[in-house]
């Protein structure tokens, strides 16, 4: 009898912008992954992935229990379960915060604004841990869902939730006072992974790095003349030094790089004040560092 081939087991919420952006960092990583519409279990074909649909607030017990042995959350979900699992690696998408917001007639209150009043949130912990920090005694009021509408039926004075694009609050009425802490998504694992499928984590760990180096950096092409090559060199921040070959034009060459995606602008203006020519952007798919 063959022995079973080990597979790492990965959780990604069930649906939703979380779930869509984890499948396409899996892909984005030559992940292919067969699963037809809501399949709850799926294999990837060309690496030893399982991958499993579950509920969002289900998957920090999963994790910690080994039921799954890494998963792609909210680091904010991570923080209010209070589970014993390790966040490995911050993953760049699916950013918000978690804050405070009262109704807009009180948009100018601070934090003691809540001594003494009711909060409701789907983070309770998250609140408590907030409000003794800050020595303010209030009483929280637990919602699972549309936690916005508490201050308007009477049943808080302001809440404590998830906040993106501020959209909502600005619908019901509500402004948003203050941050308890900022969330993106992350790679967390389970205290129970098993050596032979940390090897296996390892090596999605690798692909995913390389992805992300890609995303923030761009490839440029430049001509410029041979008199200038050591000046644009000290420009473009390179990992180890530009790719420099002869154009066919005596006396000019061709210079090859990478930059920094947020500095893009920057090192342009620079390059032109120093003489190069025909400059070329090119977007990154992977970079192996």
């Amino acid at each position: 009898m063959s022995k079973q081939e080990v597979k790492l087991k990965i959780a990604v919420q069930k649906k939703g912008r979380l779930n869509e952006d984890s499948i396409k960092l899996l892909k984005d990583c030559g992940i292919s992954i067969d699963n037809g519409k809501d399949q709850l279990k799926a294999s990837a074909r060309n690496f030893p992935l399982e991958i499993l649909y579950l509920r969002n607030s289900d998957i920090p017990q999963y994790l910690e229990d080994g039921v799954v042995d890494i998963a792609i959350v909210g680091e904010n979900l991570l923080i209010e379960k209070q589970k014993n699992v390790q966040i490995i690696k911050k993953l760049g998408f699916s950013k918000c915060r978690v804050s405070l917001a009262v109704p807009k007639e009180f948009a100018d209150a601070d934090i003691s604004y809540f001594q003494g009043k009711k909060i409701a949130t789907s983070y309770p912990n998250t609140v408590k841990s907030y409000l003794k920090e800050n020595n303010i005694e209030a009483e929280v009021h637990i919602i699972s869902g549309s936690v916005e509408i508490a201050p308007n039926i009477g049943l808080a004075n302001g809440i404590c939730d998830i906040v993106s694009s501020g959209s909502t609050l600005f619908k019901n009425g509500l402004v948003e006072i203050e941050t308890i802490l900022k969330s993106e998504a992350v790679l967390a694992k389970s205290p129970k992974l098993s050596d032979d499928k940390q090897e296996i984590l390892n090596k999605l760990l690798f692909r995913i790095e390389a992805v992300q180096e890609a995303k923030n950096k761009k490839y440029i092409l430049l001509n410029a003349p041979n008199n200038k090559i050591d000046e644009i060199s000290k420009i473009l921040p390179v990992l180890k030094s530009p790719t420099i070959l002869p154009l066919a034009e005596k006396g000019w060459c061709s210079i090859h790089s990478v930059i920094e995606k947020g500095k893009f602008w920057e090192v342009i203006d620079k390059l032109k004040d120093a003489g190069a020519q025909g400059i070329l952007v090119i977007p990154i798919e992977k970079m192996v560092i």
